[in-house]
């Protein structure tokens, strides 16, 4: 038999239009631009007016027409996200029908910011496993609804977007090539929102107010480890080395941890990806996004190879490598896009800053 591999035939990003730079945080935190820079690399990040199936609807239909599918034509479709609309039902299934997949298995994947790189490898093998010709997997977050917006370390951090590919069966050997994913459990606890889900109690009047806990020094410990290790194994069991990687694509989380991968890796840090000034952290998102714009700025050619690697909370981490096709051009492009805006991204925010600034609990 042919081995199967599965193939990046189309990709798309959503992005929300209200931008909320860091002398927009400046007006309601005691920081400023410098002060962010300097710490995360972060000088703006996008805050939504819509629902994260949305975006990831939008994300997907740019993906499909990059792809020159049809949505009728996908027989899978994973949604990584941890700010799904809801929980029940997934918003997989709404995106699904948002895009007229009605053939597909849709379900939605939570491994916070390593969700994308877990979606794309479970997609490969079923892919190479199974039936399925074409699966779409979408990194999506509307994570500016959970901040607490009177916490400069996490409210500086974190924005709204989506991205998405489309990956097809193929006889070329092309694709994700090969994976390390896995889980430090001992970490769960220095990045999570605990008071969510049925741990919380359903009837207390404060429920609203979700705790993000964040200790940075130990999440950049643990990230650092488990994304280079993954890195390292990856490129090990491939016999490569720096200069059989053309560019790095990691989540980005902080640029500090983007140039400390690069180091580990022994990977010179001008071949890595980095859009984070643009956007800040997007959980899942970011993976996605920031291939979508490497491919449309020319740093990704034909027969590239990539390495791609990735941290969230869990303390889940993972590395994959990918191997480009041919195609760095879209087949077509949608006209698809989000509703429009008139508010600005802190008109958007002004109830939840309020509240968290004069209600927050005991």
């Amino acid at each position: 038999m042919t081995m199967a591999f599965a193939e990046i035939t189309g990709w798309g990003k959503c992005l929300p239009p209200a931008v909320l730079s860091n002398d927009d945080l400046s007006t309601i935190l005691e920081t400023n631009d410098e002060w962010i820079r300097s710490r995360t690399g972060i000088e703006a990040r996008r805050v939504s007016h819509v629902e994260t199936s949305e975006l990831a609807t939008v994300a997907a239909q740019r993906a499909l027409a990059a792809a020159g599918i049809e949505a009728s034509q996908l027989d899978l479709l994973i949604v990584a996200t941890c700010s799904p609309d809801t929980l029940i039902p997934n918003i997989a299934s709404k995106v699904q029908g948002n895009l007229g997949a009605l053939r597909a298995a849709a379900f939605d994947m939570n491994a916070a910011c390593t969700g994308f790189l877990y979606g794309l490898e479970t997609a490969t093998k079923m892919l190479q496993a199974g039936h399925y010709q074409h699966a779409l997997i979408i990194g999506a977050e509307h994570l500016t609804w959970y901040l607490d917006w009177s916490k400069r370390d996490t409210a500086v951090l974190f924005g709204d977007g989506a991205g998405a590919v489309v990956v097809s069966k193929s006889e070329q050997k092309v694709g994700l090539l090969d994976a390390q994913l896995g889980c430090d459990p001992a970490g769960r606890d220095v990045l999570a929102i605990p008071a969510f889900g049925t741990a919380m109690d359903r009837f207390d009047p404060d429920n609203g107010y979700f705790a993000f806990d964040f200790i940075g020094r130990d999440i950049f410990k643990r990230a650092v480890k488990g994304m280079g290790s993954a890195a390292n194994q990856v490129l090990t069991r491939n016999q490569l080395n720096a200069d059989g990687i053309d560019l790095v694509v990691p989540h980005q989380a902080n640029k500090r941890i983007i140039e400390t991968l690069c180091e580990h890796a022994g990977i010179e840090l001008d071949k890595a990806f980095i859009n984070i000034q643009r956007y800040g952290n997007t959980s899942a998102a970011t993976i996605p996004i920031a291939l979508c714009e490497a491919v449309e700025q020319g740093a990704v050619k034909p027969h590239s190879q990539l390495l791609t690697a990735a941290f969230g909370a869990g303390l889940t981490w993972g590395a994959g490598l990918i191997r480009w096709g041919e195609r760095t051009t879209p087949i077509a492009e949608s006209d698809a896009a989000l509703p429009p805006t008139d508010k600005t991204a802190l008109e958007l925010l002004d109830n939840a800053i309020r509240h968290c600034q004069h209600k927050k609990p005991e």
